[in-house]
């Protein structure tokens, strides 16, 4: 579709008009020529939407009004954060991240001599007390106890984690490691 010539020219004759008006809304001359530009695209874009022989200027200004105001909607509803400390205070660790270490975890688990794997695994994962795990293994609880901190360090070395928040978000990963930092 091609643009007739007459109303390009009064589009371009009330782009002055349409900027003061931005600028008014906006407060900026940057967003004001932002808004003009936009309100000019999308007006090219429906001008089978305007009937000749109508107020084009008013059609125009209706065109940037409505857009500045959806923008507003929209922006409201932003929070600025220049410095970037709202988005640091909103971590969330992505998903694959997560099964990635979980694939890890589950490799350097199988690394562990059996009898350490099981009471980690009984202790940690299946939530048994030590002594229901020692009960289990046929052993003493200290025995347990024993293993389960061995394997938990030996763990913690294997995936160069300091202390369990490090690790990814899996509760069922974190019970296994248990507080290694502390």
């Amino acid at each position: 579709m091609t643009l007739d010539p007459s109303i390009r020219d009064d589009m371009l004759a009330a782009v002055p008009n349409l900027r003061a008006f931005a600028y008014s809304l906006s407060g900026s001359v940057d967003r004001a020529d932002d808004l003009v530009q936009e309100t000019l695209m999308r007006a090219i874009a429906k001008i089978d939407h305007f009937t000749p022989g109508t107020n084009l200027n008013a059609w125009l200004f209706t065109i940037l009004r409505n857009y500045f105001r959806s923008e507003f909607r929209k922006r409201r509803r932003e929070v600025e954060d220049v410095d970037g400390k709202h988005a640091d205070r909103l971590v969330s660790q992505p998903e694959q991240v997560g099964r990635v270490e979980l694939e890890e975890f589950r490799a350097a688990l199988s690394t562990l001599p059996d009898n350490q794997r099981e009471a980690l695994i009984l202790v940690g994962a299946s939530g048994f007390s030590y002594e229901e795990a020692a009960e289990i293994c046929g052993c003493a609880v200290g025995t347990v106890k024993s293993r389960v901190n061995r394997a938990r360090s030996r763990l913690a070395e294997l995936m160069s984690v300091g202390e369990t928040p490090q690790f990814g978000a899996d509760d069922k990963v974190r019970a296994v490691l248990g507080n290694l930092g502390g």
